[in-house]
């Protein structure tokens, strides 16, 4: 037994496979596809992911942390810089970078294309949404990106229907560290249970509402506690301006109270348990331009 034990921990393989790419490009999709688990929230809006959040994949013989990433911007204010240091991070501790794009999009900064060639790591560059497309453009893509990035391995993928991310998976494995396990190997992700679930909020809040409503808001967990087979969660959401916060309750309450119908239904299927959730709308001004309420809604750069 001693002798497996060992034998084990001298082959075991571990490591962080950053997920990088425009704003919109399926990052989000990609993770939960690759961790078989809802981890990560998905909309149609550009730039709904704000944070870097980890998803740890764990077995017998290997873990692999994935880390989804903001979509690669040039920043306009002071939430944009927090949400680029994020990507800038995943770039310098990446084991495996996988880089997303659209196959019909070629808009990717040189910037960010100049630091992916400096990269020593393997790049398996995805080219995604391949079921929307034709062989031809297709084909013309394949080249594109050989030719942008010769050292990265191409695989065409639609991560929304999980068409070529086994493979993708695959491929991490063959060329995955080995490495003693970093996280316990029952942890799903590095983010907490309040984290979770102000995400799950800020979702609803993405896809219910137009305009500025979505990226003028945030969500903070100020209450989360399990009694029995229940949870009670008290969430704040901030807006930077009165009139958001009438529109974002809606009259007599219906437009807030539809976000939280569909926010529950999510959290109970995440946590198996019975949640009963509490929403109070704040007005906090300018929030994404001043790097004190950042840091207090947990951003850092």
């Amino acid at each position: 037994m001693a002798k497996h034990m060992e034998e084990t921990q001298d082959t075991h393989q571990a490591g962080f496979v950053n997920i990088i790419g425009k704003p919109n490009v399926g990052k989000s999709t990609l993770l939960n596809a690759l961790m078989g688990e809802k981890l990560a929230i998905t909309t149609y809006k550009a730039q709904t992911t704000r944070h870097r959040i980890m998803g740890i994949y764990s077995e017998e013989n290997y873990q692999i942390i994935f880390s989804d990433t903001p979509g690669a911007i040039a920043p306009k204010y002071e939430l944009h810089k927090a949400m680029m240091s994020y990507v800038n991070e995943a770039l310098e501790d990446a084991d495996i970078i996988l880089f997303m794009v659209e196959v019909e999009d070629k808009s990717v900064s040189d910037v960010l294309i100049e630091k992916l060639r400096k990269l020593s790591v393997p790049i398996l560059l995805l080219i995604n949404k391949v079921d929307l497309t034709t062989p031809p453009v297709l084909e013309e893509a394949t080249a594109y990106w050989q030719a942008q990035l010769p050292k990265a391995e191409l695989f065409p993928i639609a991560a929304l229907h999980q068409l070529g991310v086994g493979e993708v998976f695959n491929r991490i494995l063959a060329l995955l560290p080995v490495h003693p396990p970093f996280f316990d190997k029952e942890q799903l992700t590095d983010r907490t249970e309040r984290f979770i679930a102000a995400e799950v909020i800020r979702e609803k809040i993405f896809l219910n509402y137009k305009e500025e409503i979505p990226y003028s808001s945030e969500v903070q967990i100020t209450y989360f506690k399990e009694e029995g087979d229940t949870l009670h969660i008290r969430a704040e959401i901030m807006v930077e301006r009165e009139s958001q916060k009438g529109i974002l309750i809606g009259k007599k309450g219906l437009a807030l109270k539809k976000v939280g119908t569909e926010a529950r239904k999510d959290l109970e299927q995440f946590f198996r348990k019975k949640v009963f959730l509490e929403q109070h709308v704040k007005v906090e001004k300018d929030w994404r331009k001043q790097k004190k309420k950042l840091a207090r809604f947990g951003y850092n750069n």
